[in-house]
Order: C-alpha cells, then sequence, then structure tokens
C-alpha cells in the first residue's frame, strides 16, 4: 500500500517544490531593486546626502508633497462623485457615462501634457484667439500657466481618477440598500445618507484607489519632466544621466522609495481584515434616484467634464496636431516604433501574468509564511516608481557585467561586454516588478471563485498541483487572467522612466518617441505617437470595462 502511494505523494511534493521556487525566485527579483537600491545610497557616503539636503532635497520634497495632495483631492472628488451618480442616480446617457468615465484610463500624463500645452501655452489657440480678440499685448493680460505644478496636477487627476471611480463605484454597487433606505426613513435626504451611511461604508475601497493614485503621481516622470517640475523622480533622472552621479541617484531613490513603502503600508493598514459589507448577504440592493430638469442637466454635465477633457478633447487636438505635423506613421522608423512597443508589452504581460499565477497559486496551496511573505514581497513593486526600480536593477547587473568582463578579459582575453545590463530581458524584469501586483490582483479576485471543495476534489483524483492549476483553475480563471493581461498590456505602453533608463541602444518605443519630439518642442510630431500609444490602451481598457461589467 505504501508503495502505491509514494508516486502520488512525491508528485504532490515536487509540484509544490517547483511552485515554491517559482514563487520564491519572483520574490526574490522584486526585492532586488530595492536592496539594490539600499546598498548603493549607503555605500555612497554622507557627502552626497549632506550636499543634496543643502541645495535640493528640500525642494523636492515640498514638490513632490504638494503634487501629492492636489491630485488626491482631485482625484477623490471626481472618481467619488462619478462613481454615486452613474450607480446611485438616474439620468440621460448614464450607461454611456459608465463607459465614458474609464476612457481617460488609456492616456498617460504625459500626452495630455502635450496635447493641453499645444492648446494653452502661449503661441497656442486659446490665447491666440484672445489676443486676436481684445487687442491685447503678451503683457496685458493674466492667463494661468499650464507649465507649472498646478498644471501638472490636473494632468494626473485626469488620468488617474478612474482608479477611484473603479473602486467606488464596485463598493457602492456591493452596499446592501437596507442601511441607505433606513438613513432615508429617518429623515435623511439622499444626499445626507451618502454623507452618513454610503461614503463611510465604502471607505476602505475609496481609500485604496486614491492610495494607487498617489503611488502613480510620485512614480510620473514624463509630466513632472516636461512641465518643468523638480520632484523626486525628475532629480532621479537628472543625478543618473545629467550629472553621471550614481551615488546621488541612489539616495534620491532611497528617499522616494521609502515614502511609497510608507504608502503601501498605510495602505494595508487602513484595509487590514475589515469588511464593511458583504455582497453575499445583501438583503436589497439601494433604490436608485430618478433624476429630472436640471438635476439631471447637473449630473451629466459633472459625469461629462471629466470625460471631454480627460479624453475626448485630448484625441481631437492630438489628431489635429498630427494631421500638421511632418510624421509618418506607416513609415519603416515609425513601425519599428510600433513594433517595439506591441512586442515590450505584450512579452512583458506574459511574463508578469505568469509570474502572478505562480505566486498566486502557491500562496493558495501552501498558506505558510513562506509563501504569505512571497507574495507581500511581490506586491511591493507596484509602490517602487519606475525609476527607482531602472537604478535598482542597473546597479548589481552592472557590477555583475563589469566583473564578469574582466575575469574574461584576464583569463581568456575576451570580452564579453554587457550581457545583461543592455538587454531588453533586463526591461521585462522592470515591467514584470513594477506591475506584478496588479497582475496579482486581478489573479487574486478570480482566484476566490474558485472554492475549496474544487482543490479537494482534485486531490481525491490523484491531481498533483500543478495538475489542479491546469486542469481546475486556469480553465475558471481564463477572465481574470485575460483582465491582468490587458491590465499589464496597458501599463508597459504609457511606461516611460524604466524605458527611458533601461532600454538598449538603438531601440525605442512610441513613448520614448514621443518624449523625445516633446522635449525638443516638436509637440506636433509628438501628438502622432502620442495618438498611436491612446488607441493600442483604448481596446483594452474598453475590453476591461466590459468585462468587470459582466462580473
Amino acid at each position: 500500500m505504501a508503495d502505491a502511494t509514494t508516486p502520488s505523494s512525491k508528485k504532490k511534493r515536487d509540484g509544490v517544490r517547483a511552485l515554491s521556487g517559482v514563487a520564491v525566485f519572483v520574490a526574490a527579483i522584486c526585492a532586488l531593486p530595492m536592496l539594490a537600491v539600499l546598498l548603493a545610497a549607503i555605500s555612497g557616503g554622507t557627502e552626497t546626502v549632506q550636499l543634496l539636503a543643502q541645495t535640493v532635497l528640500g525642494g523636492y520634497a515640498r514638490t513632490t508633497f504638494t503634487l501629492v495632495v492636489l491630485v488626491a483631492l482631485g482625484t477623490f472628488s471626481i472618481g467619488v462623485g462619478a462613481a454615486w451618480l452613474v450607480t446611485m442616480t438616474r439620468f440621460p446617457g448614464v450607461r454611456l457615462f459608465e463607459i465614458g468615465l474609464v476612457l481617460p484610463l488609456a492616456f498617460p500624463a504625459y500626452v495630455l501634457a502635450y496635447a493641453y500645452t499645444h492648446v494653452l501655452d502661449h503661441p497656442g489657440i486659446v490665447q491666440t484667439t484672445l489676443r486676436d480678440l481684445t487687442g491685447w499685448g503678451p503683457r496685458d493680460y493674466w492667463f494661468p500657466e499650464i507649465r507649472s505644478l498646478g498644471g501638472a496636477a490636473a494632468m494626473l487627476v485626469l488620468v488617474l481618477y478612474p482608479y477611484v471611480y473603479l473602486l467606488a463605484r464596485a463598493a457602492f454597487l456591493q452596499q446592501s440598500g437596507t442601511t441607505f433606505l433606513a438613513a432615508r426613513a429617518l429623515g435623511s435626504s439622499p444626499w445626507a445618507a451618502f454623507f452618513k451611511v454610503s461614503l463611510p461604508l465604502a471607505r476602505p475601497a475609496i481609500a485604496g484607489g486614491v492610495l494607487l493614485t498617489v503611488m502613480e503621481t510620485i512614480a510620473d516622470f514624463g509630466t513632472v519632466a516636461y512641465f518643468g517640475v523638480q520632484t523626486f523622480a525628475t532629480g532621479i533622472y537628472t543625478s543618473w544621466f545629467s550629472l553621471f552621479d550614481r551615488v546621488g541617484a541612489a539616495q534620491l531613490a532611497l528617499c522616494l522609495l521609502s515614502f511609497a513603502l510608507l504608502l503601501a503600508m498605510l495602505e494595508r493598514m487602513q484595509r487590514g481584515d475589515a469588511k464593511y459589507h458583504d455582497p453575499a448577504r445583501r438583503a436589497k440592493a439601494a433604490p436608485a434616484v430618478q433624476l429630472r430638469g436640471w438635476r439631471a442637466g447637473l449630473a451629466m454635465m459633472l459625469c461629462g467634464v471629466p470625460v471631454v477633457f480627460g479624453a475626448l478633447l485630448p484625441i481631437a487636438v492630438l489628431f489635429v496636431m498630427g494631421l500638421g505635423s511632418e510624421q509618418n506613421l506607416f513609415s519603416a522608423r515609425y513601425l519599428g516604433f510600433i513594433k517595439n512597443s506591441a512586442t515590450l508589452a505584450l512579452v512583458a504581460a506574459v511574463v508578469t501574468v505568469t509570474a502572478a499565477i505562480s505566486v498566486g497559486f502557491f500562496q493558495r496551496m501552501h498558506g505558510g509564511r513562506l509563501a504569505q511573505g512571497a507574495a507581500y514581497v511581490a506586491r511591493l513593486g507596484y509602490a517602487v516608481p519606475g525609476g527607482v526600480i531602472a537604478v535598482g536593477l542597473l546597479v548589481p547587473f552592472a557590477a555583475f557585467d563589469n566583473a564578469l568582463d574582466a575575469w574574461m578579459r584576464s583569463t581568456f582575453d575576451i570580452s564579453t561586454g554587457l550581457l545583461i545590463t543592455g538587454s531588453i530581458w533586463l526591461l521585462v524584469v522592470a515591467y514584470m516588478v513594477r506591475f506584478l501586483a496588479a497582475a496579482l490582483g486581478a489573479y487574486e479576485g478570480g482566484q476566490a471563485m474558485v472554492h475549496v471543495n474544487m482543490d479537494a476534489a482534485s486531490r481525491s483524483l490523484g491531481q498533483g498541483p500543478m495538475g489542479t492549476l491546469r486542469r481546475v483553475h486556469l480553465p475558471i480563471l481564463a477572465p481574470s487572467l485575460l483582465t491582468a493581461l490587458l491590465i499589464v498590456f496597458v501599463d508597459v505602453m504609457k511606461e516611460l522612466p524604466a524605458t527611458l533608463i533601461m532600454r538598449p541602444f538603438n531601440f525605442d518605443t512610441l513613448a520614448v518617441q514621443a518624449y523625445r519630439l516633446a522635449s525638443d518642442e516638436r509637440l506636433e510630431g509628438a501628438a502622432v505617437p502620442s495618438l498611436v500609444i491612446v488607441a493600442m490602451g483604448l481596446l483594452p481598457v474598453i475590453l476591461i470595462c466590459r468585462q468587470v461589467g459582466r462580473r
């Protein structure tokens, strides 16, 4: 009897070992950039830190903090307000707004910056028309400066509020209507019931969405660099490429990393094990309020403004700009940009989702401290800006490449060059570290639909962990895995700082081309790659919306 069960037991043990090895390896890769930044910053001594503290560190901190506060307030107001209106009220076009409010998610903030600079800057159509109508000169009037801290915050708010909107809408839909009806029965108006009941119940989801926007804000490079706003992200890039100060870049990255990890800890603490609502036990859905007259018009305006300024108007502006440019979208050069971007995004999406499956399934099957720790470390990458990940990966792998090259020269008189540092695969690893948390979240959301009895039934039929994953989990989780693939694909298409720092020589993407043209003030030319980025991101965003709607 013992001999009969040995092969099955050995198979299961081998499967668990394989899962454990892959999950721990993925977690180690995710932890490597953070450890490398820490070691590089510590080994550099205190001279650079003191110089930074006396010169730019205070300015970086103040600017970054102000930008974070402005974006957090803006995304909270738009995201929560729009989510409440489309969930709890009915007015003309509400179904279209449910999808339209998510469309800005396909836009990188720096693309909006290019479009609105072309329109609102001094030579733009708005100020030119104003001067033509009034006869004013350049110094005769005041106009808000788009290239400013406030302008950067506005661009980030317009593209990041969908994070809050999606999570808040899901929370409002899952709430039981009993508490809302009780508040209305006790004399509260719909708005009073919203502030006293619905908003507090949705607090964990809303807080999580706002913290996501904050993490994206501190990671942004393209917008703040183009607008000349000095934050930690721009400081890291300037120290690395302009000043060639690797230690200074690592120490700035450590400051930004500390702030990002603090935000991640706050998000985890505020969420904890709290469960403010249980959608499986809700007794009655909250009633929708039918809006008419001026109230319906106001709701349409409030929901329409972010859609118009966050998606429709930028698309129209970029299209007009692109028509007047000299960029040939169908040239071999641009087809190469498209191919590079799509290939990177697709490969990175597949690698990232595969890593998420290994970590998430190991956590489910094993459930010990090792699995929990691997999953926690894997999620930390989303809190780390792309520039920090790039610096953290380049430092150890450049040291390895240089050491190997020196050994090969001294031993065999052969130069190996940069085997890893200048490769596409290291860039794919950076994308995996950056976006693994998003893929893992989508995977775990679908995994909740797989009952533990299914695992028990699979084991009773002689299946090991890999057989259970292949024959039971993956078929059920196909929609969630598709969502994860689309999310990572869109995020990689928009990622700029890691691509700028780590891309191989003469390997440019649409994002790099748009940034290069905009840096040279060739905004009309930058509109062409920007439009392609948006077009390649809109279809996945619409598919995600449909998938979420069905679920």
